[in-house]
């Protein structure tokens, strides 16, 4: 559907580790969709991945990109969403007839079509989406493109079903895992960081977490033990996606406490089953995300409860994308969260 004398710019990933600029074929509105001039992308694990050929799901080329602020250009027949509107974008599109889609939980629909994954993605000049995944707020443009990447640890946080009188560990404080300090702190639960960079620690004392462990510097058990009273957490997530990680979540969670998983182990994890049983765990799986999940974060941003400045590590011109991946994934631990201006 790619033309060379089309009038607007993408960003495409043509292979692992080979992204251009280049021209794409405008989109085209149908009857239940609103075209959006896009604004902000904020780029996330996934689309390192994508850019490294380790991200299963894609297939190419590709266009990234779902973390989206935008404007709204032409609604149709949409009367209630008004040109030049600030809107955010659900990227997630469920089939309705699988197993998840009929227990209410489409974020984990068996045949989900994520943009910039499964199909292509934001990182362009226009969009189309339908009415119904658009989200409208109190927020800046900048605010507007952190909402879906937060969702994703809010979710996670409601997996864990944490409450206010819960101490919980989020091991990984990168983008996904600042989401489930803020959500786990939004809740009122006391929440700890775990990561190995004082910098990311340090803005997720900012998003709410009232300690932070350095496990290249600290004992991580030993310090969970001294700050739950030997108890350990009541719930652990985990947003890295380590083999070791994996393990150590159902190794430091309390007795009878929950564990949580978003991130995806790129490997095989060999576990001593016992303390599943012997503690007695719930453990779970985190995907995507929800609409309530979506509302909850617009609450906590218009809130002003999170630090929008220090998360946003990076933000760089549409044509300047290939040479940041690129470095990105040369120097991973450089990078935080990622943002583009489209226009």
């Amino acid at each position: 559907m790619r033309r060379e004398d089309a009038g607007m710019k993408a960003i495409v990933l043509e292979a692992p580790g080979r992204a251009v600029v280049t021209d794409v074929e405008e989109p085209r509105r149908d009857q239940d969709e609103v075209l959006l001039q896009v604004r902000r992308i904020g780029l996330c694990g996934s689309d390192l991945n994508s850019y490294r050929g380790r991200n299963p799901l894609v297939s190419y080329p590709r266009i990234p990109g779902h973390e989206i602020s935008a404007t709204v250009v032409d609604s149709g027949t949409h009367t209630e969403w008004q040109a030049g509107t600030a809107v955010t974008v659900s990227p997630y599109a469920a089939c309705g007839h699988c197993a998840a889609c009929l227990r209410g939980r489409p974020n984990a629909c068996r045949e989900n079509q994520t943009l910039g994954v499964q199909r292509d993605g934001a990182l362009t000049e226009l969009i189309a989406v339908p009415a119904g995944k658009l989200y409208r707020a109190n927020l800046s443009l900048k605010e507007l493109c952190l909402v879906e990447p937060l969702t994703v640890g809010f979710h996670a946080v409601g997996r864990g079903r944490v409450a206010a009188e819960d101490t919980v560990a989020v091991f990984g404080c990168g983008g996904v895992g600042l989401g489930v300090v803020a959500g786990a702190a939004f809740r009122g639960a006391r929440v700890i960081g775990v990561d190995v960079d004082d910098h990311k620690l340090e803005t997720a004392r900012k998003a709410g977490a009232a300690e932070g462990i350095n496990s290249k510097t600290s004992d991580v058990h030993a310090r969970l033990m001294e700050l739950t009273n030997g108890r350990g957490p009541d719930v652990v997530i985990e947003a890295i996606g380590l083999p070791a990680t994996y393990r150590a979540a159902v190794e430091e969670v309390a007795y009878a406490g929950r564990v949580v998983y978003i991130g995806w182990a790129k490997e095989e994890v060999a576990y001593e089953t016992r303390p599943f049983v012997h503690k007695e765990l719930d453990i779970l799986g985190s995907r995507n995300a929800v609409p309530e999940d979506f509302r909850d974060v617009i609450k906590m941003l218009e809130a002003k409860r999170f630090p929008v400045d220090a998360a946003v590590t990076h933000m760089v011109p549409f044509d300047e994308v290939p040479k940041i991946l690129d470095a990105w994934n040369r120097e991973p631990e450089r990078f935080t969260k990622i943002m583009v201006e489209v226009n």
